[in-house]
């Protein structure tokens, strides 16, 4: 009976450690979308991959969004000391609301500023998405503080009222290397929306019209600016803190970190 006892306490010691050895990209690919979706996108992502001489699958990847210029960019590295290096630019197929960050609940905006990946949902009515953590620590001062909104998501289906749509073929893409990214230990996938592309000069004189009517946007741009100039010369990130009054503050001599809840103590 004693091994009996004992024989049974393995086996369940054995299930509870296959269980917990089961990875996230295993997880993942257990939902039948993504698992279709390794199995027709995959080999055409690696093909990618070699084209850049670049290890798949990426260990980190980085995404970069543009409003104006409707486009979202994948940058991927494998060791932290290297520089993020261009894998891949997306169509982004719908905008909403106009330039400008977003402040509240039904505003229809898509969000500006410094965020990361914070849910993937594989069973999206938009096909598969990818949660970004808005309002973050900013957003929180600046936006309505009763109802600054939520719910926005890089996802499929081509749709919007304030997220950030893609072909349902594109989010296929993104979220697989998103996934390969999680499971390889990136557990904060850096999202930078920028209103438009810094070194567009069309996009540039766009903003700048907008900004004569907007001046409290016109300083957050020149704010967002400072980020999106940092990574253009050395296409690593800069560590984004957030002081008091909800502004962003960089600091490029630390490793970059996400910045949910991260602020400066000064006011400046």
């Amino acid at each position: 009976m004693k091994r009996i006892i004992i024989g049974v306490l393995l086996l369940m010691g054995a299930m509870q450690g296959a269980q917990a050895q089961q990875s996230f990209l295993e997880n993942q690919k257990l939902f039948p979308r993504v698992g279709e979706a390794f199995r027709e996108k995959e080999e055409l992502i690696k093909k990618e991959f070699a084209k850049k001489g670049i290890a798949y699958p990426a260990k980190q990847i980085y995404i970069r969004s543009f409003k104006l210029d409707s486009e979202l960019e994948i940058w991927v590295r494998n060791n932290v000391s290297d520089s993020f290096r261009l894998l891949k630019t997306y169509r982004v197929c719908s905008l909403s609301g106009r330039m400008g960050p977003k402040r509240k609940e039904g505003d229809r905006q898509v969000p500006e500023g410094f965020y990361y990946i914070n849910d993937f949902n594989p069973n999206s009515s938009f096909h598969l998405s990818l949660g970004i953590n808005y309002p973050n620590y900013s957003d929180k001062i600046l936006s309505d503080q009763k109802k600054p909104g939520g719910d926005i998501y890089i996802h499929g289906s081509c749709l919007t009222i304030g997220c950030i749509p893609l072909t349902d073929d594109f989010i296929e893409e993104v979220y697989i290397m998103a996934v390969n990214a999680k499971n390889n230990g990136q557990d904060f996938i850096p999202v930078h929306v920028f209103p438009v592309r810094f070194g567009n000069s069309r996009s540039m004189d766009y903003l700048g019209n907008v900004s004569l009517t907007d001046n409290e946007s016109q300083k957050f741009w020149v704010n967002l600016k400072s980020a999106y100039d940092y990574f253009e010369k050395y296409h690593k990130l800069p560590v984004v803190l957030i002081n008091n009054q909800g502004k962003y503050v960089y600091n490029t001599t630390l490793p970059a970190q996400p910045i949910a809840h991260t602020k400066t103590a000064s006011g400046n």
